[in-house]
């Protein structure tokens, strides 16, 4: 119970950190119309996105499918926890930062009608898709969960 208490807070304040990013998109990138703002010249910008697929931008205009599959993925994480997340502090981390970032993504879809993002790198002539914190906590723990199970699939 202590450790599902655990969770559940760390979920709900990076849920919550994720959505007050959002809000703070909203209101201070796509009110002002003023286009992107450099944070630091030739690599990060801060802009407003409005993204109505998934990475990438892919599946545009395919909210409520995206929506129902991020419920049904949460729902198999959730039931198969174990199995795919195993145990040690590396795994819990991946867990806390996945859930997070599904959820974060599904608020948004489900009242929004899209999900906003803001986070713009490039690097001369290349651009990376616009994000945000739920996507990156939904990559750090893809990452995460690659690297334990290559670590033990080396140790075996």
């Amino acid at each position: 119970m202590k450790l599902f208490l655990i969770s559940f807070a760390l979920v709900s304040n990076l849920v919550l950190i994720d959505a007050v990013t959002k809000e703070l998109a909203i209101g201070y990138l796509s009110l002002r119309g003023a286009g992107p703002v450099t944070v630091i010249a030739g690599l990060f910008n801060l802009a407003y996105v409005e993204n109505r697929g998934c990475a990438w931008g892919m599946f545009q205009g395919q909210v409520w499918p995206l929506a129902i599959f991020g419920v049904l993925a949460l729902a198999f994480l959730i039931w198969k926890r174990k199995s795919v997340f195993g145990v040690g502090k590396i795994n819990f981390i991946a867990e806390i930062l996945l859930y997070s970032g599904i959820i974060g993504n599904l608020i948004d879809r489900v009242v929004r009608g899209y999900v906003v993002d803001m986070l713009d790198f490039h690097w001369g002539a290349h651009h990376f898709p616009c994000f945000n914190l739920a996507d990156s906590f939904i990559t750090v723990a893809a990452v995460l969960l690659i690297f334990t199970q290559s670590k033990s699939k080396a140790e075996k």
